[in-house]
C-alpha cells in the first residue's frame, strides 16, 4: 500500500522558528521538529516547504493539488491578508488543514480573522507545534 503524501507549507517568518519569540513558538527549528514528525509517522510521506513570498506559497498550493493527498498550511501573517492564498485553496481539490502554532484569538485583534478558513477543512490553533501532529492525524484516517 502506498503511503499517503502530505505536504506541510509554512508561510512568512516560520523559517525563524527556534529563534523568533521562543516563548510563543518554542526553541526548536522547524527542520528539527520535522525530523521528529517523520519518525513518528512512518506510514506517511511528509514533505515540507517554507517561503516568505506570497506568490510562491500560491504556486506551491496549486502544485500540491496533483502531487499530495493533503496539505497542512500555516500561512502565518498571510492568513489574515491573502485573498490569493484563499483563492488558491478554493481552486484545488486536495484538502487543506489550517495550522497556527499560537492561539490567534489570544493575540492582536487583526489576527482574529482568518481569510483562508472558509476554504480549509478545519483549523488547529494555539496548541504549539503539536498542532502539526494533530493535522497529520486527520489525514491518517
Amino acid at each position: 500500500m502506498d503511503k499517503k503524501r502530505i505536504i506541510i507549507i509554512n508561510g512568512p517568518n516560520l523559517n525563524l522558528l527556534g529563534k523568533r519569540e521562543p516563548e510563543i513558538y518554542g526553541a526548536d527549528s522547524f527542520e528539527e521538529f520535522l525530523k521528529k514528525l517523520q519518525i513518528k509517522n512512518p506510514e506517511l510521506h511528509i514533505d515540507y516547504y517554507q517561503s516568505n513570498i506570497e506568490g510562491k506559497l500560491v504556486s506551491k498550493i496549486q502544485q500540491a493539488d496533483s502531487d499530495f493527498d493533503g496539505i497542512l498550511l500555516n500561512a502565518a501573517a498571510y492568513t489574515h491578508t491573502s485573498v490569493a492564498i484563499h483563492d488558491a485553496i478554493g481552486a484545488i481539490t486536495t484538502p487543506v488543514v489550517e495550522i497556527h502554532i499560537s492561539n490567534i484569538y489570544k493575540r492582536e485583534e487583526f489576527r482574529h480573522k482568518s481569510i483562508i478558513s472558509s476554504k480549509c477543512v478545519g483549523m488547529i490553533s494555539g496548541l504549539g507545534l503539536k498542532g502539526y501532529q494533530l493535522g497529520l492525524n486527520y489525514f491518517k484516517n
